[in-house]
């Protein structure tokens, strides 16, 4: 009997130097990384329109990385930022109806 490898249940994401960077689950509204104590986060994640945001403009990592349109989210209390789900639609997009 072979054993059962403990496999990261977390898909593998380019990290950039100055951020921590996270895959978000389907539907996921809210941030989930945890801190010392093992509290959750439970920031709200919101669309980061970093190629506008001042304080990044100095630190240039993420536009370098991933160039100026690309669709990304943030936790509004630990910053961590968060791609959207593969499994997703783009929220991108113009509104259909």
């Amino acid at each position: 009997m072979q054993p059962i490898s403990q496999e990261n249940p977390e898909p593998q994401v380019e990290q950039l130097p100055r951020h921590t960077v996270k895959l978000k689950k389907p539907l996921q509204r809210s941030c989930n990384v945890k801190d010392a104590k093992g509290k959750i986060c439970g920031g709200h994640l919101k669309r980061w329109f970093y190629a506008t945001d001042v304080i990044e403009q100095e630190c240039g990592d993420v536009e370098q990385a991933w160039g100026k349109n690309r669709e990304v989210y943030r936790c509004e209390h630990c910053k961590t930022l968060y791609l959207p789900n593969p499994e997703e639609a783009p929220r991108s997009g113009t509104l259909s109806y």
